[in-house]
């Protein structure tokens, strides 16, 4: 039997099949897995219970174990009109009583450190209660990751775990307050490199974005949990949307930022070549002027005006 397509119909079968095309290489561009380092990538990761207790034990191996812990309310309202909110990424509470912020950071900030420090703050100072207390404090720690490096040292570590220390003897001073900066573009190792659980966990955020799947899943089942995940593939359509959208953004707000900062480079040289060529020119005027030239032929010269070379 042979069917025949009206223009019309063929020319909505041929629109579509250019959607169902633009679609596939939209999502094969954007990768097989999620982009943790967007706020919707790493809020479904480690928005589950499960996979942050994981990462958390496997940071913390050797010092303690976390059994169980609660997700808190992420944004805290200052107590009086002209304090500012905190909004933390995710911030949770252990079985133990320790409070936790997990932030993922995209780009540098010029006072990055001081406002991973002022979100530490915010949580210890809310925990003084009115009236008599004794001021003991649970624990705060922050867990920033970063996509970029903290500073230029290439050498320096991917990890870096600040407390308060003792100057002289390099002794913990107290353990309330610690800091823990994971920068991604700094861990170089490969698969086969990876000698513990806490580099499985890095390897992997650090090269999800290209991975076409996660590694490590034949030592831990946790790993096919994380691919579950993170996978594209199992995302709902109104999740695959939502994370479209927000990928966009992210995209275009960088590649804006990234085109201003190249435009204002190229405007910097242009101005500089500029303002050396009037120095350069003003210096010439002036040898010819002490030397006699006619202030016409000088003006001439150097493309200087009669006012600018009678005021040298």
């Amino acid at each position: 039997m042979h069917l025949q397509l009206s223009k019309k119909t063929s020319y909505f079968a041929v629109e579509s099949n250019n959607l169902i095309v633009q679609q596939l290489n939209e999502y094969n561009y954007m990768g097989v897995f999620i982009d943790p380092s967007t706020d919707w990538g790493f809020k479904r990761i480690f928005g589950d219970k499960e996979l942050l207790i994981n990462f958390l034990n496997s940071l913390l191996e050797g010092e303690r174990v976390i059994t169980d812990l609660r997700y808190m309310n992420n944004e805290r309202i200052p107590k009086q009109k002209d304090e500012r909110k905190v909004v933390y990424d995710l911030y949770c509470e252990t079985d133990t009583g320790e409070h936790i912020i997990v932030e993922m950071q995209k780009r540098l900030q010029e006072f990055f450190k001081d406002r991973a420090l002022y979100y530490s703050a915010c949580s210890i100072a809310e925990q003084g209660i009115p009236g008599d207390w004794n001021y003991k404090l649970t624990p705060v720690y922050g867990v920033f990751f970063l996509d970029f490096n903290l500073n230029n040292d290439v050498s320096d570590y991917y990890c870096k775990d600040v407390s308060l220390v003792e100057k002289y003897s390099g002794k913990v001073f107290s353990d309330k307050l610690r800091h823990i900066y994971i920068e991604l573009p700094r861990f170089l190792k490969s698969e086969s490199d990876c000698d513990s659980f806490f580099e499985y966990w890095i390897y992997n955020l650090a090269n999800m974005k290209q991975m076409k799947e996660i590694s490590f899943k034949d030592r831990d089942a946790i790993f096919g949990r994380l691919e579950a995940l993170a996978s594209q593939a199992n995302m709902t359509k109104e999740e695959r949307a939502q994370y479209r959208h927000e990928w966009k953004i992210y995209n275009d707000y960088f590649n804006c930022l990234d085109t201003a900062k190249k435009q204002g480079v190229e405007e910097g040289i242009a101005q500089g070549r500029a303002e050396g060529e009037q120095r350069k020119n003003l210096e010439n005027a002036k040898k010819m002027k002490i030397k006699g030239y006619p202030l016409d032929d000088i003006a001439d010269i150097t493309g200087l005006t009669i006012e600018e070379i009678e005021k040298l």
